[in-house]
């Protein structure tokens, strides 16, 4: 008696499931509708929903790798492999995901509604995998009719299958491998056809999106701002590129892009590059910016723009030629912001307050801000209270700012572009305002130059 009372609890617990599912879809789809639409209330009645659902199972499918990422009119085959079941490397991979990892679904986007079914959640498994395991008090839930609980169940465990014959299409991506011994004949080949690891990228999509707004990045980054300790680690990851799947319509590529809204990252394909400042001791300078200029980057940067100048100089109001030059005053914008982070972490806090430290009062506020929280020192309190009140006030930025306009003009004329004045610094100087205060930017404008 006992068992038939446990199953038929666990079968009412399945049912309640289902039908709130089910309710909830109603609630979505005739909000706002008149309520006598007789013929949608209908399509929603417990026995005929599930029905209709098992109907269109068969219209999508399961995947952890899907062809439609590669091109979205690709007619081959989607793959489904479970990453615990592949060989183990030491390269990262779909195997290392293990048993914990999203499968995706591929097919009909009208009917990916029934995978959304499919993963509701009884007694912490998904309503799929008790279908897969054919459980008997869901098999009830469905119907009681076994013959029609049992073609429902059937039609549902369709959604993880693979073709018996894998097919490739000429839109897929192709590779063909050399196995032979001459390469001149077309049957030492082998043609290999990479696959989009959907199940992959949606867990890096997932450890990406964790460390831009994450709980736990989000108070490292706090701590660092108001400069006090913290205990966690903080995650970065840099140059990274968006790339958009599907467009307006990212359901067409697979369920689990449509939750990324489209939006896949890749990660630098890069080598680390190492690089030090010409001069690390800016006790020896007397402005920064005779360092800056050997920073990572910024030579090339500085001369890509004398070169877009010069050889655009009658067109250089064309919307094209603008943006040209944006993108070069944002990489060196990001430079700067780069660089001084760098010397802010680099010297220990105070180190501005040797005496053969020659840097103008601006740059020193702006390396050196930790500076401030230091106990005065004896017979220099005067000092140092005036470098705490002017960091707070905050007037140092748009003297850096001004500072980094001029010499970037420096730069131009040095190079032959004589035609450079008072305008472009201003408009240098705007562009360099936040970057300077980065990563706490003032929210503030450089009204001129130094």
């Amino acid at each position: 008696m006992t068992d038939v009372s446990e199953h038929s609890s666990r079968s009412e617990r399945f049912r309640f499931a289902i039908a709130t599912f089910i309710e909830a879809r109603r609630e979505a789809k005739l909000k706002g509708k008149a309520a006598e639409d007789e013929g949608e209330l209908e399509k929603y009645e417990y026995g005929t929903w599930i029905a209709d659902a098992a109907r269109r199972a068969g219209q999508i499918k399961t995947v952890t790798h899907a062809l439609k990422a590669t091109h979205p009119d690709a007619r081959g085959s989607s793959l489904y492999t479970r990453p615990n079941l592949l060989p183990s490397r030491a390269e990262v991979g779909t195997h290392s995901l293990g048993e914990n990892f999203a499968e995706d679904v591929v097919g009909n986007a009208a009917a990916l509604d029934v995978f959304k079914f499919l993963r509701v959640e009884v007694d912490g498994q998904r309503l799929l995998d008790w279908v897969l395991a054919g459980d008997a008090d869901l098999r009830h839930a469905m119907h009681d009719d076994p013959a029609v609980a049992d073609e429902w169940m059937a039609a549902f465990g369709t959604l993880v299958r693979n073709e018996p014959k894998a097919i490739s299409h000429e839109l897929a991506k192709q590779v063909y491998w050399l196995v032979g011994d001459d390469p001149t004949r077309d049957t030492g080949y082998h043609l290999l056809q990479p696959m989009f690891a959907t199940s992959l990228a949606h867990r890096v999509h997932a450890e990406i999106q964790d460390a831009r707004f994450g709980d736990t990045n989000r108070l490292a980054r706090e701590a660092y701002r108001v400069r006090k300790p913290h205990d966690g680690g903080y995650r970065e990851y840099r140059n990274l590129v968006a790339r958009k799947l599907g467009g307006t319509k990212p359901q067409n590529i697979s369920q689990l892009n449509s939750e990324r809204g489209g939006v896949n990252y890749l990660l630098a394909s890069l080598p680390p590059t190492w690089t030090r400042s010409r001069s690390l001791d800016l006790l020896k300078q007397r402005t920064v910016f005779q360092v800056f200029l050997h920073y990572a980057g910024v030579r090339g940067q500085v001369r890509a723009l004398v070169k877009l100048l010069k050889d655009h100089a009658e067109d250089a109001s064309t919307m094209t030629i603008r943006q040209a030059r944006e993108r070069i005053e944002q990489d060196l914008g990001a430079g700067l912001a780069a660089f001084g982070l760098e010397q802010q972490q680099r010297y220990a806090p105070g180190w501005t307050r040797e005496s053969a430290c020659q840097l103008p009062a601006c740059e020193c506020l702006w390396l050196d801000p930790g500076r401030a929280e230091l106990p005065s020192r004896p017979g220099r309190e005067e000092a140092d209270e005036s470098f705490r009140t002017a960091l707070a006030h905050g007037d140092w930025a748009d003297e850096v700012a001004g500072r980094f306009a001029n010499w970037l003009n420096d730069q131009l004329r040095e190079a032959g572009l004589t035609a450079v004045g008072d305008i472009e610094a201003r408009h240098w100087a705007r562009q360099a305002i936040v970057d300077v205060t980065w990563p706490t930017p003032l929210q503030r404008q450089a009204g001129g130059t130094a």
